[in-house]
């Protein structure tokens, strides 16, 4: 088995390859790709055993990232949920991993970090010098049953009530792609961010991803009159549909009009075929987000990205500085906040 290099944007095997394989996900997409390209500078790397011209039968897909802040490192993927290995057995994975290895040791980065759904990753994680770098949860859910059945599993209270609470109030949606919803979406999104003490992704990042994504991305808005008052951004792959960010004006919470809208979400992929609507990661430290997707659904599963190699000291230096740079950003008023965030956003992927 050989391993080789190609441009998983470029080539148009790639997307053959993910329409047919069943783990592809929106994150595996060229577009997906070409947004972070376009937004953040990074290239776009996969690995296959298939050689050129024949039909590629499996692969893993990187974004290499060079910065002075935070190192020369292959990333699978950043500012992904996840990105599963597409391999089909697990010697497969064991033979990429062992060659990407051999770039760390040769010094052509300076590390590794998998980001799979697949909890076992590899079968001897023991041996392999991977090591933890970020624990999360992943909410899914399933829209196969009929759509009375998938509303019966949600919360009475936290989440039907509230959903008759915003009809009720008569809010207004609005949905689709356009600059106009784009520019409401994120003055929400800097609220949202700057209440968790965060800089907001770059408007442009979002921009990019339209121009790439075009109507497989969709922005749904809820208003009070003209004011909007909740947003939600998804994203579609096939059957999939995952929600991607959510954001709200605090002072109309009282309203329900994020539940409303990720119902609306899910109405909507039902009836357009979809078979899964996910609810996203989730970090493992952050209750209150797991404990609001578990009012939708209990069917969540543990995403552990994986990083080679990774000091055993490390993870807990990380959650040092973000907590000190959380204390930095609370201090800073929105518009500078959003500097920040176009500024570093390209070092953290």
């Amino acid at each position: 088995m050989e391993l080789y290099q190609i441009d998983p944007i470029g080539d148009p095997r790639w997307s053959e390859f993910l329409a047919r394989h069943p783990r592809a996900s929106v994150f595996h997409t060229p577009g997906w790709l070409e947004a972070l390209r376009r937004t953040y500078g990074y290239e776009s790397i996969g690995y296959t055993s298939s050689p050129s011209g024949e039909r590629i039968c499996n692969g893993l897909v990187f974004c290499r990232i060079n910065s002075w802040l935070t190192g020369r490192r292959m990333v699978s993927l950043p500012f992904s949920d996840h990105c599963e290995p597409l391999c089909n057995v697990a010697e497969e994975l064991e033979f990429f991993v062992q060659n990407l290895q051999a770039k760390v040791k040769r010094r052509e980065c300076d590390y590794l970090e998998v980001r799979p759904i697949n909890g076992s990753f590899l079968r001897r994680e023991e041996l392999s010098g991977f090591r933890p770098a970020g624990r999360y949860r992943l909410h899914r859910i399933d829209l196969r049953p009929d759509l009375d059945q998938i509303r019966r599993g949600f919360d009475k209270d936290s989440v039907v009530r509230r959903i008759r609470r915003a009809e009720r109030a008569g809010l207004i949606e609005k949905c689709g792609n356009s600059e106009n919803l784009l520019k409401d979406f994120y003055r929400l999104l800097v609220l949202t961010r700057a209440r968790h003490d965060l800089p907001p992704q770059p408007y442009g990042w979002f921009q990019k991803l339209i121009d790439c994504l075009g109507d497989a991305l969709q922005i749904r808005l809820a208003y009070q009159h003209k004011t909007p008052v909740a947003a939600i951004l998804t994203l579609r792959f096939r059957e999939i549909v995952v929600f991607k960010y959510g954001c709200s004006d605090a002072r109309y919470k009282n309203l329900g009009a994020m539940p409303l809208l990720l119902w609306r979400a899910i109405e909507r992929a039902k009836s357009t075929g979809a078979q899964e609507f996910s609810l996203g990661r989730s970090d493992e430290d952050n209750r209150g987000l797991i404990t609001f997707k578990d009012h939708w659904t209990r069917d969540s599963t543990s995403l552990i990205y994986w990083r080679y190699p990774e000091p055993a000291s490390s993870q807990s230096r990380q959650r040092w500085g973000i907590g000190m740079s959380k204390q930095v950003f609370a201090m800073m008023p929105k518009r500078v906040l959003a500097l920040t965030g176009r500024l570093i956003y390209r070092h953290i992927g």
